[in-house]
């Protein structure tokens, strides 16, 4: 997400931090990029406004004049006032007061509410709270199924919701059931339409009104740019919402509903979805978020998602196995399928900075997922034994495997390659040396 909004600021940033000395004429030139930029990146044009504005007036005055790294200068106050610009601190969700505590979850259909009920629900469970998923679209065929359905995968409970029954009761029914059986988080997944419309907004007040709810959260698709913002001011006109999750914000390389709903709405994003599945959802954090648009990285998310996604206790088997250097090609294999847990290569390298500034990815030489869906397949096709020992495989193995996998001998063997100077670099580390490596640079 914020690919070209990135590639864009940094290219002006390069040239402010290029010049030793800045004129009013220098910046004033450089805000006038910073704006394209923003404008292309599809950020509503008041927005735009008011942020070069603040900039500027901050810019063009001895904060920057008298700095002796003016083009540094630059870069904090925008970052600063990026970072107010998404609304400052992550807002969390508030589940004080009434319980069972109730999220309604609203917004127009395709935007990916129910799949977000089941994300917000197993991110919920993570900080130990117990959810019940409600499906209340008595209309979309297969809605209530779908939410059974990832309930069924989460090991949620799921309301068992009948069509016959009126939506605005079937809340009522769930919130009951949920005290009853001593749950403390109701999710309501609500219908969508293909636009906004009266009917649908009388229901939506009709299950508020029943059931009040602490958080009434718009989802919104990040893709559809400036409608987004002008979908989350419909409802919050007709229901107040008190946040919003953008989702599908992965494939948003522009990112504007992003940069634009919190000053047109005053309402906060809450989550961001970043890909399909159940794991794949973040809180929204303006700080972080504007470290990625200026291409600081995001170390804090990654590590969150590599506490989320790593087993603890495979991950001290495999520092014993590394201490001692029996590191096997199925290990190998173990640790790529949890690397491919945290999310595309390319989101991963975003997050570490300086790294996604490096050459071959500023020329837009990503590395390949398929990559790694090839190397555990070359894994995959060897017998337990070869994995154990890959000083094994000889010629007619490797041409054996290569067919099995569907792959190349080249590949094979650029795979047992890399696999045989990664054991010699940590045999080189010794176990002494894990020891003095600092807690929380390696996965476990």
């Amino acid at each position: 997400m914020f690919d070209n909004l990135n590639q864009r600021l940094n290219n002006v940033f390069k040239k402010l931090k290029g010049r030793g000395r800045l004129s009013e004429e220098d910046i004033q030139e450089g805000l006038r990029e910073v704006r394209l930029a923003l404008l292309e990146a599809d950020v509503n044009y008041r927005v735009v406004k008011d942020f070069i504005k603040r900039v500027r007036e901050r810019a063009v005055g001895q904060e920057v004049m008298d700095s002796l790294t003016p083009g540094q200068q630059v870069v904090k106050i925008v970052h600063e006032e990026l970072t107010a610009l998404l609304g400052s601190d992550n807002e969390g969700l508030n589940l004080a007061g009434r319980q069972p505590a109730v999220i309604l979850l609203v917004g127009l259909q395709g935007s990916g509410k129910t799949t977000t009920a089941g994300k917000i629900a197993r991110w919920l469970r993570k900080k130990g709270r117990k959810p019940y998923l409600v499906p209340a679209d008595v209309y979309r065929p297969a809605a209530i199924k779908q939410l059974q359905t990832l309930g069924k995968q989460l090991n949620i409970p799921v309301f068992p919701t009948e069509k016959e029954i009126p939506p605005p009761e079937i809340a009522r029914q769930a919130v009951a059931k949920a005290e009853a059986d001593g749950l403390d988080t109701v999710i309501i997944d609500t219908a969508g339409r293909l636009h906004v419309d009266e009917s649908l907004m009388k229901e939506l007040r009709d299950i508020k009104e029943v059931v009040e709810p602490q958080e009434v959260l718009l989802v919104a698709d990040a893709m559809t740019g400036q409608d987004a913002v002008n979908i989350a001011k419909s409802f919050d006109a007709d229901l107040s919402i008190t946040g919003v999750v953008l989702t599908k914000m992965e494939g948003d390389a522009r990112g504007g509903a992003a940069l634009s709903i919190q000053a047109v709405t005053g309402k906060p994003i809450k989550f961001v979805g970043v890909g399909e599945k159940l794991n794949a959802l973040e809180a929204f954090h303006p700080k972080r978020i504007a470290d990625r648009i200026l291409g600081m990285g995001d170390m804090l998310t990654l590590i969150e998602k590599a506490q989320d996604t790593f087993d603890k206790g495979k991950a001290l088997e495999l520092q014993e196995k590394l201490k001692k250097n029996t590191f096997t090609l199925e290990d190998f294999r173990d640790q790529l399928r949890q690397v491919r847990k945290l999310g595309s290569l390319e989101q991963i390298i975003s997050m570490i900075p300086g790294l996604n500034k490096m050459k071959q990815f500023k020329k837009g030489m990503m590395p390949d997922d398929r990559e790694l869906i090839k190397i555990e397949a070359i894994i995959n096709s060897m017998t337990p034994q070869e994995r154990r020992k890959y000083t094994i495989i000889n010629a007619s193995r490797r041409r054996r495997i290569a067919k099995g996998s569907g792959t190349t001998v080249q590949d094979v063997n650029q795979l047992l390659k890399n696999y045989a100077e990664m054991n010699k670099m940590f045999k080189k580390l010794g176990k002494s040396n894990f020891k003095k490596i600092p807690k929380g640079l390696l996965p476990f």
